[in-house]
């Protein structure tokens, strides 16, 4: 026993030697953070859609009252939670916008080549391509129209049309057009028709990947759905959340509940995919 205390006082005096060496080696200074931007969650609200705001309004006040009359105060912050979580999850994926805006910049990129192939400008080849411009990019193609229209010049009109795709993609086809309007060469309906053949080919690649994607997120969203109910009719006609009902018991709750939407929410972050960096910036930062 004194062999044990001895040795066991020695390390501690070794860890404590090596602590204040440690505490006296001049600490790095610690790098600056980006300012945070003021007004987030007020931004974030008014981008909300309509609907979404009013029931979550309608669940914060309904969850008010039955947290009163029932004594459940984790109903005020459950509820709302439960509106905004279940919305987002039972929502179609952000990457099937993404998709469709893919295939809509292939089909208008293999339209504007053929105008470009009947002998017309660049110019009024990228007019003339509104009519049959596809709906997923008719805004974007109608401002780069009005712009040309408005004497803009034609590369700080592509670099503005490329800014609102936003998407690598786009900053390709806009820097083929660019480069076509600086040469004025032949040759550019053959750069456009190949790069809307790649474009066709990574959406339909990309079609396949959602379509894998979408079975384990149903499967998520049905057990969700079923978890919910479960425990809505547990709660309603039985005694199966009694242990719950003290203060404790509803911070416990809460936290459970806290823990089971992260993880659905970790899953989610884990299934998007990153999109590809753009690589074309705007003219006054091109010009730096």
């Amino acid at each position: 026993m004194n062999a044990l205390l001895a040795g066991l006082s020695g390390a501690l005096i070794v860890a404590g030697i090596l602590g204040i060496v440690v505490g006296l080696r001049p600490a790095p200074e610690p790098e600056p953070r980006p300012p945070r931007q003021a007004g987030t969650l007020k931004r974030r609200w008014r981008t909300m859609p309509p609907a979404r705001r009013w029931s979550t309004l309608a669940a914060l006040a309904v969850g008010a009252v039955a947290g009163v009359l029932t004594g459940w105060l984790v109903l005020l912050v459950v509820l709302p939670a439960a509106v905004l979580g279940l919305a987002a999850l039972l929502a179609s994926s952000s990457e099937s916008a993404r998709i469709a805006r893919l295939d809509a910049i292939a089909e208008w990129t293999r339209n504007l080549s053929g105008v470009l192939v009947a002998g017309q400008g660049l110019e009024q080849a990228l007019v003339a391509s509104l009519r049959s411009t596809p709906e997923a990019i008719r805004p974007e193609v109608s401002r780069l129209v009005a712009r040309l229209r408005g004497r803009w010049d034609t590369e700080s009109a592509l670099r503005a049309f490329a800014d609102e795709i936003d998407d690598a993609t786009g900053d390709l086809v806009a820097a083929a057009l660019i480069l076509g309007a600086r040469k004025r060469g032949p040759g550019l309906s053959a750069v456009l028709t190949g790069l809307a053949e790649s474009t066709a080919d990574d959406v339909r690649a990309r079609r396949q990947i959602e379509a894998d994607r979408a079975k384990p997120r149903a499967t998520a969203r049905w057990v969700t759905i079923l978890s919910a109910g479960a425990l809505t009719v547990l709660a309603l006609t039985g005694q199966f959340l009694a242990p719950y009902a003290t203060p404790i018991g509803q911070l416990i709750l809460l936290v459970l509940l806290a823990c089971y939407a992260a993880s659905l929410a970790w899953m989610q972050r884990m299934a998007a995919s990153p999109a590809p960096a753009r690589f074309l910036t705007s003219r006054s930062e091109a010009n730096r």
